[in-house]
Formats: structure tokens, C-alpha cells, sequence
């Protein structure tokens, strides 16, 4: 297999008028590996309040991979009636794969870096660097670090950053700031950053979808979210176990649905950058094989030969055999690491 570096990848894909970024968890686990590792995440994790069974999944599975078990939880229970499991018991998976859903966005929440500023001028800068390469950027991840990098490059006259959040109209009406922006579908013509799955500072007001914001309270924007989550208030945000559940939870929201719909609609070229083009984001891929795009760029992580990498690129190449768009879909793989994107 053909490994590009990062710089030969962008160099191949010059000709074409876009490119456009899809943002797996390696992303954050390049910035922060103490923190967001599924593994990580688990150990940080308190399941005091859960029963005995939520965290024993774990065990029975061999795994810290939240999303794992919870889908397996979510099978088992959909199966149950078949194999003698009682409704009890099945309404129990089921309550502990919410309870797991729940415990997983709470820990991301007290384990994230406090302050922007827990990320040095540096590491930003590396990553604005790696960012100005793309049109758009798509990513699955919950947390905070891609945004704060916009934030972080704001002042920049020559850059357009745009996740779609406003002032509301009712602001505009009365003159009176609330404590948060919000996005609506009429106003992201120009939008260029989505969180596919939510985010932790995003949340569904069931009227709107509201983005949370430091400069409008002088609060930091991680001790609102857990301000929130204290007081049972959950963010927007997708971890439930299977691509089909998952794509059943963006349907029924305005923000991640128009977010689907533009993803579904890009062209040209593609790089994805930490993602294992795992089965629980079929949904996703399924977009990119019956879409318009041409060419993709797939990091792979250390090793080209190993298992991880090597179903990574079988499924790539799955995808460019299954595209239905009249002109071929060209799969170029390059090496993650080289990109540097915390510098």
C-alpha cells in the first residue's frame, strides 16, 4: 500500500477548486492522549451511580469503547424476546445503555481541559495551519478543541469561520443580549463548520438549537456545560451504538439533520483525518459512496501494515468500488502523523 505523506497528499490534491475535512476522535487524541482515549475516558469515568451491570459490560466485552457497549446492550435488548430474556431485563439493558450514553458526555465534561488557554499558542497555530487547507470542516467529535481553535483565530481578517450561530431575532428585537447564540437552518448559507454528532456546548432547547459562549456571561465555557449537566440538562449529542440509531437521532434534530444534508452534498475532495471508517458511522460513509466526490484522502496512523490500518483500508477501498457516481472515486491514503496538526 501506497502511503503519501500529509504534504504530498495536499500537493496531489491541489487541482481541485475545495477540499473538505471529516474529523474523526484522533483529532482530539493527537492534542490530549491523557484525556481522550476511549481508555482514558474509562478510567475517569464514575459509575457509582450506575447499577453493577453497566460497568461489568465492559468486562464481559474487553473493551472501554462506550459507543461498543452501548449498542451491544441496545442488540441484546432488541433480541431478547427471542432467547427467553425477560422484559425486565431487557428494559434494564436498555436503561443501562442510556445511563451509559449519560455518564459518557458527563465524563468528557469534567475531564476536558478547563481554559482555551490549556492549549498553548503553538499547538493553535499548528492546527489553524493544518485547517487552512480545507473549505469545510465535518467533525464526529464532541468536544471543545476545534471550536476553541476558531475562537483562537478570529481576529484573523483572512480567514472565514463560520459554525452557523447567531444572535438570536429576539436579542434583535429587544436589545437584550441572552446568555447564548443560535443557529437556525435559514442562516448557515455560508457555514463551514459542523459538528456532525453535537458537541458538548450545543444544546436542543426544543424551540432552538443554542451554542453556550464565554464572552456573553464571563463564565468558562466548560463550567457552563457542567453547570448544565448538574441540573439535567444534556447537550446535543449522538453516542448512540449503531449507524442506524444513529442516523434515526440526526433525522429528528434541524441542526444535525441540515448537517447531514450538507455532507451528502460535497464534491471534489475529501481528506479524513482520525477516523478507523468504523461500522457505527455507516451512515456516514454510505454518503461518501453514493455521493459526488472524486477523490479521498484517508490517514492512517503508525504502522500501514497493521490490523487496525489494514481494515481501514479495506473498507476505503470497499467505498471506492461501491460509488455510484458517473466518474470513479480515487482512494489515496496518507500518513496521519505527518500532518502534524498540534505541531
Amino acid at each position: 500500500m501506497n502511503v503519501l505523506s500529509f504534504a504530498e497528499a495536499i500537493k496531489s490534491s491541489s487541482g481541485y477548486s475545495k477540499r473538505h475535512l471529516l474529523l474523526g476522535n484522533g483529532f482530539s487524541i493527537a492534542c490530549r492522549p491523557d484525556i481522550f482515549r476511549y481508555d482514558k475516558l474509562f478510567e475517569q469515568a464514575d459509575f457509582s451511580a450506575l447499577p453493577d451491570s453497566a460497568k461489568l459490560a465492559f468486562s464481559v466485552l474487553h473493551t472501554t469503547d462506550f459507543e461498543r457497549v452501548i449498542k451491544v446492550l441496545r442488540d441484546s435488548a432488541a433480541l431478547a424476546a427471542g432467547y427467553g430474556v425477560t422484559n425486565a431485563q431487557a428494559d434494564a439493558m436498555r436503561s443501562d445503555a442510556d445511563a451509559l450514553k449519560e455518564l459518557l458526555v458527563q465524563t468528557i465534561a469534567q475531564s476536558h481541559p478547563a481554559l482555551p488557554s490549556d492549549i498553548t499558542d503553538t499547538e493553535y497555530a499548528a492546527c489553524q495551519r493544518f485547517l487552512d487547507n480545507f473549505s469545510t470542516t465535518y467533525t464526529f467529535n464532541y468536544d471543545l478543541l476545534l471550536y476553541w481553535t476558531h475562537m483562537h483565530r478570529e481576529n484573523r481578517a483572512d480567514i472565514q469561520s463560520d459554525d452557523g450561530f447567531r444572535t438570536s431575532q429576539n436579542d434583535i428585537d429587544t436589545g437584550i443580549a441572552s446568555e447564548y447564540v443560535v443557529w437556525e437552518s435559514g442562516q448557515s448559507h455560508d457555514q463551514n463548520m459542523w459538528f456532525l454528532h453535537g458537541a458538548l456546548h450545543v444544546f436542543d432547547s426544543g424551540t432552538e438549537i443554542q451554542k453556550y459562549t464565554w464572552n456573553r456571561t464571563g463564565i468558562r465555557l466548560i463550567e457552563q456545560i457542567r453547570e448544565a449537566l448538574s441540573r439535567d440538562l444534556f447537550p446535543l449529542f449522538v453516542a448512540e451504538g449503531s449507524s442506524a440509531e444513529k442516523l434515526e437521532r440526526v433525522r429528528h434534530s434541524d441542526y444535525l439533520a441540515k448537517a447531514y444534508r450538507s455532507f451528502q452534498e460535497i464534491q471534489k475532495c475529501l481528506f479524513i483525518y482520525g477516523h478507523s471508517l468504523a461500522a457505527n458511522d455507516e451512515h456516514y460513509l454510505r454518503l461518501i459512496e453514493k455521493g459526488k466526490l472524486s477523490h479521498i484522502f484517508v490517514g492512517l496512523y503508525g504502522d500501514p501494515a497493521s490490523a487496525v490500518n489494514r481494515k481501514i483500508a479495506q473498507r476505503a477501498n470497499a467505498m471506492k468500488l461501491a460509488h455510484t457516481a458517473k466518474r470513479e472515486l480515487i482512494v489515496d491514503f496518507y500518513d496521519s502523523e505527518s500532518a502534524h496538526v498540534w505541531g
